[in-house]
């Protein structure tokens, strides 16, 4: 599962609204609390009858003087007002919640140099501080207690490396240094102000972007701390965001911090896309971007009911259906631009392709009689598919485009089907030096040999791969289970591939499909393939026509759409996918622009001369 750090600031903490939030998102990711202290530090100190000491430092900023002897009070702080009330209003949402400073060992610090401040209108060199700043994060521990509960809540002091009283370290600064070694995926670090403001005084005058370096001008205060944190976070693999006021999602007062600018303007949102993780499960910070994009421009857009991003243009009976896919196989790394490429998962498969179909959905005059709608698909690349069926059941159009990588100069007419089993096999305990004895894993690999050679006996061009296989034992029998795919050929008789391979079932082996998803080739006499092949002339191209012997959500239209044409056309090289090398450039992505919003000008053209 993704993971989400979420910083929440004292006075946020007060709002209820916020757990609720906090508790959506517990229910499909990972997420991780830091919280913030200055309103339980000052109803403990009010309970104990003790006044806060402070310094003021330099630039005229009070900050809390924490000597040793404050220290042990700070603690109390957050484990006696803090954390207990964040506890018990995630605890109200049903959630399972572990609650601890980082000075239990879970976070570790080392002692900052002497502060220069004022006290009492005086220049002091103050040494008996105990701030610190974070050196080491116990990683292996905090995956754990994700894993074991909803969610997961720290907040300062942590402990010090010199092994003395424990150091207090800024709130916002730990969440992007716990969001950096965890490897988060996204970090909100939520405030009373509706984001970074260029007018403190107006909250309408949120800055939407930001680039390192851009945000400290308009910072004063505690935000000067937050946009420092933002910056510190970058260097990750999060997608980071200041937000407000007192919330996790609102458009209109969301700061988000992106990487680094891209070489051209024109591929800002391509920069943007890439940047914002949405591995599969977890595309809901991508969609929602996209609607706002979207938005801005004037274009109809929503998320739906299954989380799928739908943008539209016309209503007309003439329908083009662009569809592309939100999701990514999961990665660790920061997005960059390297000269004119850009490295970064989802770059090429296929947020490069979705991009250009919302940038030409945005170019294109769409006429009256037509209709033109994109949509970014979810899950994508897991089993489910969920978004593309979807789509098939409610989004009907005469044509449809599919955002995968082609290359600039290359059509795709087609894909494998994919046929997925589930193999279980049970064998009696016995030593595995006795006669004739077999054992689990042996018996299922020569199950996966038979079913192999009986599918290539109906479709000799497919492709097969033994994709997992484990195994167990116990006393009185040994197991071992297996999930064997196929990548069968358009045309292939996935009926006749099922009864032979649901044959090899016997009491003490089970053969279960997971996925039949038939395979599909269109013709190039289409009135679509015919509208691309007018670009590629327009642009000096000669087409290649593919048949992929992989799986798209082509296929997965195609097993109700059977008379609607489909192709597939997008910039990259496929054969960066899912690796770590995963890159685009910005060059191929625009000439790959250029030929798809011509594409569709022409589709436009001749399906107006037909009607």
């Amino acid at each position: 599962m993704t993971l989400h750090v979420v910083k929440l600031g004292s006075a946020t903490l007060a709002h209820p609204s916020v757990f609720a939030e906090v508790a959506e998102l517990a229910g499909r990711a990972r997420v991780l609390v830091v919280a913030g202290g200055a309103a339980g530090i000052a109803a403990h100190y009010r309970a104990i009858g003790r006044e806060v000491p402070l310094l003021t430092l330099r630039n005229g900023d009070e900050v809390r003087h924490c000597t040793p002897e404050e220290m042990a009070h700070l603690v109390d702080a957050y484990e006696r007002v803090t954390l207990p009330g964040v506890r018990s209003g995630l605890a109200a949402h049903g959630l399972a919640v572990f609650a601890a400073t980082g000075a239990s060992g879970l976070v570790t610090a080392t002692p900052a140099g002497p502060l220069r401040a004022s006290v009492e209108g005086k220049a002091r060199i103050v040494r008996d501080h105990r701030i610190g700043t974070v050196s080491s994060v116990d990683t292996a521990r905090l995956d754990a207690l994700l894993d074991a509960y909803d969610v997961v809540v720290l907040s300062p002091p942590v402990a010090a490396s010199d092994g003395g009283t424990p150091l207090n370290v800024d709130a916002d600064v730990l969440a992007a240094e716990l969001s950096n070694a965890l490897h988060a995926d996204h970090l909100r670090l939520v405030t009373g102000t509706p984001g970074l403001l260029t007018d403190p005084a107006d909250p309408t005058t949120t800055i939407a972007d930001l680039h390192p370096g851009e945000g400290a001008a308009h910072a004063g205060g505690r935000m000067r701390q937050k946009v420092r944190a933002a910056e510190l976070a970058l260097r990750g693999s999060a997608e980071v965001a200041i937000t407000g006021p007192h919330t996790l999602h609102n458009p209109a007062g969301t700061s988000r911090f992106w990487p680094e600018p891209p070489p051209r303007p024109e591929l800002t949102l391509l920069s943007r896309a890439v940047a914002i993780p949405s591995v599969s499960h977890d595309e809901g910070e991508l969609a929602r971007y996209l609607v706002g994009w979207c938005a801005a421009r004037g274009i109809d857009a929503f998320v739906d009911e299954v989380g799928n991003f739908v943008a539209t243009k016309g209503d007309g009976p003439r329908r083009l259906l662009l569809l592309g896919h939100l999701d990514t196989v999961p990665f660790h790394w920061p997005v960059r631009w390297d000269g004119d490429a850009l490295f970064g998962r989802g770059s090429v498969d296929a947020k490069g392709c979705l991009v250009n179909f919302v940038e030409v959905l945005a170019s294109v005059d769409v006429p009256p009689g037509h209709q033109l709608r994109v949509v970014g698909a979810v899950e994508e690349e897991v089993s489910s598919s969920r978004g593309a069926f979807h789509v098939r059941d409610h989004y009907p159009a005469d044509a449809v485009v599919v955002g995968e990588p082609s290359g600039v100069d290359a059509l795709t007419l087609g894909y494998f089907g994919l046929f997925k089993l589930a193999l279980a096999v049970r064998t009696p305990t016995g030593h595995s030096a006795g006669k004739d004895a077999v054992s689990a894993p042996d018996a299922v690999v020569d199950l996966v040999q038979r079913i192999r050679d009986d599918v290539l006996k109906l479709a000799p061009d497919a492709l097969s791969a033994l994709i997992s296989m484990t195994g167990e034992q116990r006393h009185d029998h040994h197991s071992a289970e297996a999930v064997l795919n196929f990548r069968v050929p358009p045309g292939a008789d996935l009926d006749a591939i099922t009864d032979a391979a649901l044959a090899h079932g016997s009491p003490t082996s089970s053969v279960r499909v997971l996925r039949r998803t038939p395979g599909y080739a269109g013709k190039r006499s289409t009135v679509l393939a015919k509208a691309f092949g007018r670009a590629f002339g327009q642009h000096g191209l000669r087409p290649r026509y593919l048949v992929k012997k992989g799986t798209s959500d082509m296929n997965t239209l195609a097993t109700t759409w059977h008379d609607v044409p489909m192709v597939a056309y997008g910039p990259g090289d496929s054969a960066f996918d899912h690796t770590d090398e995963e890159r685009i450039t910005g060059a191929d992505c625009l000439a790959a622009r250029a030929v798809l919003a011509d594409a569709v000008k022409h589709w436009i053209a001749l399906t107006g001369e037909a009607g």
